[in-house]
């Protein structure tokens, strides 16, 4: 009985001494780039001005949405081109007839619901900026085609707008 007893107190003594470890650490970093991105859509393919003819008053006005998304803080500019009409500027757009027919009808694209503000191609011509949040942001634009602007052949009548997002 005296030997258990020594026994289980030798035992004991061993099982709670304090183990005798070392410890050793090491780093290392968690690393990310995120990169300045920007993406642009038009939301509808066409912006439609419909039927009209000479008889009636103007202005006849439409729109179209530009979907923009980019990443947290980076700053864009949205600009319109000329279009693909031959004599169209910035300023002054113009859409073409089909085939023979070599009449213009010209019109505008502003960049608000007054249409007072011309969208042009750069920041100087009117280009519209903004900063991403990540977001889509919309961005209207506001076309118009002046009633004396009809004074053409009977036709269909089409540009084709190109809009460049530089960030």
């Amino acid at each position: 009985m005296i030997l258990r007893t020594v026994l289980a107190i030798a035992l004991a003594s061993v099982v709670s001494a304090p183990a005798m470890a070392d410890t050793k650490q090491a780093s290392f970093d968690v690393k990310i780039n995120v990169k300045k991105a920007c993406s642009i859509s038009v939301v509808a393919p066409d912006m439609n001005f419909a039927s009209h003819d000479f008889n009636e008053t103007g202005p006849f006005d439409a729109t179209n949405d530009i979907s923009v998304k980019c990443t947290k803080g980076t700053t864009y500019n949205v600009g319109l081109n000329a279009g693909t009409t031959t004599g169209g500027t910035e300023a002054a757009r113009l859409m073409a007839g089909t085939g023979a027919n070599v009449d213009k009808v010209a019109y505008g694209l502003y960049s608000n619901a007054g249409r007072t503000t011309n969208w042009g191609g750069t920041i100087a011509t009117g280009a519209v900026g903004g900063t991403g949040n990540n977001n889509v942001q919309t961005l209207t634009v506001y076309g118009r085609v002046l009633s004396s602007a009809l004074n053409v052949t009977p036709d269909d009548y089409k540009d084709t707008i190109t809009a460049t997002i530089t960030y």
